[in-house]
This record gives structure tokens, C-alpha cells and sequence, in this order.
């Protein structure tokens, strides 16, 4: 049992019990008259602003996944962990181009999830559940990778036994989260993580402004920072602060296989769709950018710890733990204890998003669609509260059962899964020329090739599962599974619509029509109000 920092142990402690105390308190914010819909307990009413969707936004995508896992890639293979922050200042011009439709046409059908569109826009129950599915799954590890992040605080500040104790003691934290998070979704849906959001952001950009500057003082400056990530790249023989050149494919599809991925994922489009307005979307789109900047920040706490010295002389030393044994070493306790709340916070907001809309996504496309079509909104709503805590034991697997020493391929794994849902969601945005059961023996093909090529890596902790990257067929080069899984998804897609279009297949009925795509709040209600009354 490691020494427990108690003072940064009771501050980390404090902000927890505030959040979940927010956490408990947000179903009375904003609360409708019947909460007994799953417009109100999964997507907040809809009726979310600029600000709150910017901060919703924000505690959803900036994860840690941000706050741990890039900054330990960072720490072990150098410039290679930067990838993530080109991926965000990309994604947000692409998903301009695509979100606002998105919402606009959910908005005017009542779409809970990007399935609820596929039904509508393609007509196929089988496209729906697949797509449906999917989110859940992929949803599974990006929650697994919340709850890394969470054990690796603990587990600096002297909680949970360390890697030598028994499973239970050292699993404890996982549990522990888990029944924090189980408890708030539960009770308060989608405005627990909104409110919850606006302490997260507020002591990550504390924390991160304090450290970009007080840390460097104390290690000397930035060039010595890079001068000692330097030296230690080479002596490794491994990682380095530029890119060789056989890895720069690896980089570049990385970077846009996770872009494209980015608002694929349920959670992300939820944050979407409990905007109250077109124009929040697009203004939320423009001013998200704000947190690359802060990723990038981020990224460089992992040469900080190089040159800090952490890890240092330990066999086998888990880099996860590298971003907070900087915090303990650098900081006084009782900011330690700040920074790991900012951690720990920054973990369960994303995580409860996450489990909301994999909840959606199952009652809408499964329970509804598949097992109870009568089910009344009050029905839903019940289904989706079980179901978000069944999905964070879903995630709990996930934690269990891969190698946590490299937690950034929770998060690709799961890209590479929400990757083949791209072609359908986003092509069915802008056309109806792709065919039904061309788009699903697409998803089909990537899910197999993705799948069956990420199980065969391995690392030095696990035989599957252990990598992200793979020789592309065709080019030589290694790189992301999921964008070749991707390209082969798209071809076979195009492929089988040509084929079926040549032999006349028929299509299913398409409810949606292309004023639906532009729709502004209000505009339905203003469409399907009764005609006036003429005067007499």
C-alpha cells in the first residue's frame, strides 16, 4: 500500500462530493412538467444555449482520453502523441459542413440518435439496428477509458494498492466510479454532465494554466524541457520529438481517421442535438476550436514529465500514471488535489454522456424498434435509466479486461468501430443515391476488416487488441485500421449501389424531404399548425 497524500486526497475528495452533489441537484434545473420523456431525461429538453452546449461540448469530447492518455503518448512515443491535436482543429470546419443538417432534420422528425435518422431517411430497420449497435459498442471503451483515468489519479494519490495488490483492492476505484456515475444519470439524464460541465472546465483551465507555467519555471525553462525529452528519446532508441519518416502515414491517418470519427460517436451527437437552436450548432462549431489550444498545452505535460524525471528507472513504468505523478511531484499538495479533481471531473462528465447516449441508442433502435413498438415515452425513459448502467458494466469489461498501460487504444478502438457509420450517416445528410444493403454490406466489410485486423495485434501486455495500426493493403505503409477499414467500406458502399441501381433493386420509403435540412427551432410547429380561420 503506497503512502496516501492526504491533503491532496481531501481536496480531490471535496470537489468530487460537490459534483455529485450538482450531479444529484440537476434534475430540478430547467426541469419540464413531465420528465417522463426521453427528450427531457436524454436530451435535456432540447433546450440548451450557446454557453451551456459549449460547455456541454466541451466536458463531452475533452475527456481523459485528453487529460491522460494523450499527454502519456506523448510521454512514451514523443511526437507521435500530437496527433490528436491537428484531429480537433480539423474536425470542427468538417462537421460544420454536416451537423447543422443534422439537427435541423432530427428536429423537425424527433430523432433521439443518429439511428433514429438511418430509419428515417433510409427506411431499413436493419441499416438502424446496425448503426445503433455499433455506438453502443464503440461507446463501451471510450467509457472504459473515463474510468482508467479516474484509477490512475487514484492511484498516484495512494488509493487502491497499486499494481501488486489484490484485484478487488486494486479495482476499487473502477467500482467506485462506477456507482458515482450509475447513480446521477440515473437520477438526473443529460443536465447532470451539462451543469456538472461548468465546474470541469473552469479547474481544467486553472489547472492547465498553472501548469503550463509554473512547472517549466521549476524545471529549468522549455528548453531544457525538450533538451531532456530529447536525450531520453535517444538513449530509448525509441519515439523522438520529430516524426521518421515510416511513421508519418501512421500519423497522418490517425489524424484524420479520428477526426472523421469525432461527432460519429453517440455522445458527441447528443451535445448536438440538446442545442435549442440551428445557429447554437453552428456557433458552437466555430468557437470549439478554443480547446485545441488547450490540447496542445496538454500534450506537452508529457515532455514535462520526461524531463521531471517521472518513471524514470522503473522497468515496465505505466504511462498513464505519468500526467499525475507530475502534479504530485511538482505541485503542493493541496493544488495536487485541484489538479486530480480536474482530472477525476473531467473523467465522469464524459463518461455520463456517454452512458446516456448508448442508453438512447438501445431504447430507441432496439427496445422500441425491435422488442416493444408500443412502448409510451415513460416507457422509454425507464428503459434508458437501466439501460446507462448497464453499459457502464459493458465498459467495466473493457478496463478489466485490456492492457490499461496503453489507454489511448481504448479510444481508437473505438474511432475505428464509429468509423463505419460515417458513410450512411453523413452521405445519407447530403443524398438518397446510396442503397440500403449497399451501405450495410459496407459497414459489414469495415466492421470485419477493422475488427479482425486490431484482434491480431498485439502488445506487452495483451495478445489482442494492443495497437491501432496495420499495414495498408495496396500503398505498404502502416496506418490507422480504421481509416483502411474506413476506404474499404466507402468502395464496397459505392460498388453494390451501382450494381443494385443497374438492376433497378427498389429503395425503402424515405420519410425525410429537403426542407427538412435547413429547419430552424420552430419551424415544424409553424408547418404542421392548423390553417387560420377566414374572416366572414
Amino acid at each position: 500500500m503506497k503512502d496516501v497524500n492526504v491533503p491532496a486526497l481531501a481536496v480531490f475528495v471535496l470537489f468530487f462530493l460537490l459534483v455529485t452533489v450538482m450531479g444529484f441537484l440537476a434534475s430540478r434545473w430547467r426541469r419540464a412538467d413531465s420528465s417522463a420523456h426521453l427528450d427531457e431525461w436524454g436530451l435535456g429538453g432540447r433546450s440548451f444555449g450557446t454557453w451551456v452546449t459549449w460547455f456541454l461540448l466541451g466536458g463531452d469530447l475533452y475527456t481523459a482520453y485528453t487529460f491522460v492518455a494523450v499527454p502519456a503518448a506523448v510521454y512514451a512515443t514523443g511526437a507521435a502523441g500530437f496527433f490528436a491535436v491537428p484531429y480537433t482543429i480539423v474536425a470542427y470546419p468538417l462537421v460544420f459542413l454536416f451537423l447543422p443538417r443534422l439537427w435541423s432534420v432530427s428536429r423537425v422528425h424527433g430523432y433521439v440518435t443518429p439511428a433514429d435518422f438511418i430509419r428515417g431517411r433510409y427506411g431499413s430497420r436493419p441499416l438502424s439496428l446496425v448503426v445503433a449497435l455499433t455506438g453502443i459498442l464503440a461507446t463501451m471503451p471510450y467509457i472504459a477509458l473515463q474510468l482508467v483515468g479516474i484509477q490512475a489519479v487514484l492511484d498516484v494519490l495512494g488509493v487502491g494498492g497499486g499494481e501488486n495488490a489484490n484485484w478487488f483492492v486494486k479495482d476499487l476505484p473502477l467500482f467506485l466510479a462506477f456507482g458515482v456515475l450509475a447513480a446521477y444519470t440515473y437520477s438526473s439524464g443529460l443536465r447532470a454532465p451539462a451543469l456538472i460541465a461548468f465546474v470541469k472546465d473552469a479547474l481544467v483551465y486553472i489547472v492547465i494554466i498553472v501548469a503550463v507555467i509554473y512547472i517549466p519555471i521549476r524545471l529549468g525553462g522549455y528548453g531544457h524541457i525538450f533538451d531532456a525529452a530529447a536525450d531520453h528519446f535517444k538513449q530509448a532508441k525509441a519515439g523522438g520529438l520529430t516524426l521518421p519518416e515510416n511513421k508519418q502515414w501512421t500519423y497522418a491517418t490517425l489524424g484524420l481517421g479520428s477526426a472523421m470519427a469525432l461527432f460519429m460517436y453517440p455522445h458527441s451527437v447528443t451535445g448536438v442535438l440538446a442545442s435549442k437552436s440551428r445557429n447554437t450548432v453552428r456557433r458552437n462549431m466555430a468557437i470549439m476550436p478554443a480547446y485545441s489550444l488547450m490540447l496542445g498545452l496538454l500534450a506537452l505535460l508529457g515532455f514535462m514529465a520526461i524531463a521531471a524525471g517521472v518513471g524514470s528507472g522503473v522497468k515496465g513504468y505505466n504511462s498513464q500514471l505519468s500526467v499525475p505523478q507530475l502534479f504530485a511531484n511538482m505541485f503542493p499538495d493541496w493544488f495536487t488535489g485541484v489538479a486530480f479533481a480536474a482530472i477525476g471531473i473531467g473523467a465522469l462528465v464524459p463518461a455520463a454522456i456517454m452512458s446516456i447516449a448508448a442508453a438512447n441508442l438501445f431504447t430507441r433502435n432496439v427496445y422500441k424498434e425491435w422488442l416493444k413498438p408500443a412502448a409510451t415515452p415513460a416507457d422509454e425513459t425507464r428503459v434508458a435509466k437501466l439501460v446507462s448502467l448497464l453499459v457502464k458494466v459493458g465498459a467495466l469489461v473493457f478496463v478489466l479486461g485490456m492492457d490499461k498501460q496503453a489507454a489511448i487504444n481504448l479510444q481508437l478502438l473505438g474511432g475505428l468501430w464509429i468509423l463505419q457509420t460515417f458513410v450512411a450517416i453523413v452521405g445519407g445528410l447530403f443524398t438518397r443515391w446510396f442503397h440500403h444493403w449497399a451501405l450495410f454490406a459496407g459497414w459489414a466489410a469495415g466492421m470485419g476488416y477493422g475488427t479482425w485486423k486490431a484482434y491480431g495485434l498485439a502488445s506487452p501486455a495483451t495478445k489482442h487488441f494492443g495497437g491501432n495500426a496495420a499495414e495498408i493493403p495496396g500503398i505498404g505503409e502502416i496506418g490507422y485500421i480504421g481509416l483502411t477499414a474506413f476506404a474499404l467500406n466507402l468502395i464496397i458502399a459505392v460498388a453494390l449501389t451501382l450494381v443494385l441501381r443497374a438492376v433497378k433493386a427498389p429503395d425503402l420509403p424515405d420519410e425525410t424531404k429537403p426542407s427538412d435540412y435547413s429547419a430552424e427551432a420552430g419551424d415544424d410547429e409553424r408547418e404542421n399548425a392548423p390553417e387560420p380561420v377566414a374572416a366572414h
